[in-house]
């Protein structure tokens, strides 16, 4: 049965297979449109309603920095409560959330310390939700040698959502206004939360031995900072939300101020962004094993970077468009195969201790970023600015692209432990198999 449907959907969608990760693909795919749709209204809604790049910064900011001070703490809570009862309820807390901003943009009461709050709100519900969700992948895929395949499908749904989303409500904001896209935003969750109810999982069992938070949050640091490929990967992500994300935050100054567009500019580059990292994830997806990785990462962000500095020097619509594409695909490649790379070599029982930090990485340092970018892009303009955080990229790669053989040394045990490469008794076999007379092999 398994050999029929590894035929039928061939070895890119092979995660597919399993129903409990096919329902959670089909209820995130329509929730995440649900939620580029919201992101794309909010930031046009913040840029016209106040002309400021730096508020811009600031809602980002806002958003995000919950995660940064409250995904470890998450990560301890992915470890000893069942993880789908966490998703259901974080999903649940969304919906209210999208309801409550929904109303008042549609209300016409709207003001900027609504959508302040309100952005805090659901930087505290995401710092859960994604740690969780960052640690429930391997609940869904139950062979391990699966798993960097439904990691890489999940960045593949992430940037497919991003291209329809934004697409779309770059159409209705011109039609209909911001508050409906995201009304539908909140009608979104339903799906999800309805995916996840309708999973059949092995029943939960508690982690025995119980810790106090703090001990077991020292000992998640503890093991990620001791073991340098998890440091090393954790900061390039952190590096990489820290100077690459704010691209997304100053999007909607490129759109209207210098390519002289509207909504549906901003709706066409994060369309086009999401194109390429939909290619991206799925050269992941049709990947075979995560040997080689390390070099993809190193490739990939320079790709990101050099095509960030030529965007944010763009004045031409077709050419910033080409540009995303490649953005894109350099920003989730780099993003996923670290993600891949954790994910395959942390202990089970740090599992979600470890992505939190990961989720710490990515969401945390996205804030500091984007409000730093957006307190610089109006003392220097946002050409120049876009153009350091594309440098900047460039450089925080280096030290991981010189250390990469010591690094790879370091995962080999565990690789051979996985079965990913063969041990040297394996090899020491095979060879000597080769070697001997026919009659004794």
């Amino acid at each position: 049965m398994v050999q029929e449907n590894d035929s039928k959907l061939g070895g890119m969608f092979r995660a597919l297979r399993y129903r409990n990760y096919r329902l959670f693909f089909i209820g995130q795919g329509i929730s995440l449109i649900g939620t580029w749709m919201q992101q794309i209204a909010l930031s046009w809604l913040v840029y016209r309603l106040t002309d400021s790049v730096f508020l811009l910064g600031a809602v980002t900011f806002s958003s995000q920095i919950p995660s940064f001070i409250l995904s470890p703490f998450a990560g301890v809570l992915a470890d000893k409560f069942e993880r789908r009862k966490v998703l259901v309820v974080t999903q649940a807390l969304s919906m209210v959330q999208a309801s409550t901003l929904a109303a008042l943009v549609l209300t016409q009461t709207i003001e900027i310390w609504h959508i302040l709050t309100l952005s805090v709100i659901l930087g505290i519900i995401n710092a859960f939700d994604i740690a969780t969700r960052q640690a429930f992948v391997v609940q869904m895929v139950e062979r391990r040698e699966d798993l960097s395949n439904g990691i890489a499908l999940n960045s593949s749904l992430f940037n497919m959502a991003r291209l329809i989303g934004p697409s779309i409500a770059g159409l209705l904001i011109a039609v209909v206004g911001e508050g409906m896209c995201i009304l539908i935003n909140a009608v979104s969750y339903i799906a999800v939360i309805a995916s996840l109810l309708l999973m059949r999982l092995r029943p939960f069992e508690r982690e025995k031995k119980e810790h106090k938070v703090w001990k077991s949050l020292q000992e998640g640091f503890t093991y990620s900072y001791n073991f340098a490929p998890i440091k090393a990967l954790i900061l390039i992500v952190g590096l990489l939300s820290l100077f690459g994300m704010p691209f997304s935050v100053l999007l909607p100054v490129f759109a209207r101020d210098i390519l002289h567009g509207g909504a549906n500019t901003l709706g066409f580059l994060m369309g086009a962004s999401g194109v390429g990292s939909l290619a991206g994830a799925l050269f992941l997806a049709q990947r075979k094993s995560v040997i080689g990785l390390g070099k993809v990462i190193i490739y990939t962000m320079l790709l990101f970077s050099v095509a960030l500095i030529a965007f944010s020097f763009s004045k031409t619509l077709y050419i910033s468009l080409l540009l995303m594409l490649f953005t894109g695909f350099g920003m989730i490649v780099s993003m996923a195969s670290c993600n891949t790379l954790l994910q395959t070599i942390v202990d089970e029982d740090k599992r979600g201790r470890v992505m939190s930090l990961y989720a710490t990485a990515f969401m945390g340092m996205a804030p500091i970023g984007s409000m730093l970018a957006g307190a610089v892009a109006e003392m220097i303009g946002v050409n120049y600015t876009l153009a350091a955080c594309g440098l900047l990229c460039a450089i925080s790669i280096v030290p991981f692209a010189l250390n990469l053989s010591r690094l790879r040394q370091m995962v080999e045990p565990i690789y051979q432990r996985l079965g990913i490469v063969p041990t040297i008794a394996t090899g020491l076999q095979a060879a000597s198999n080769l070697t001997a007379p026919p009659e004794e092999r």
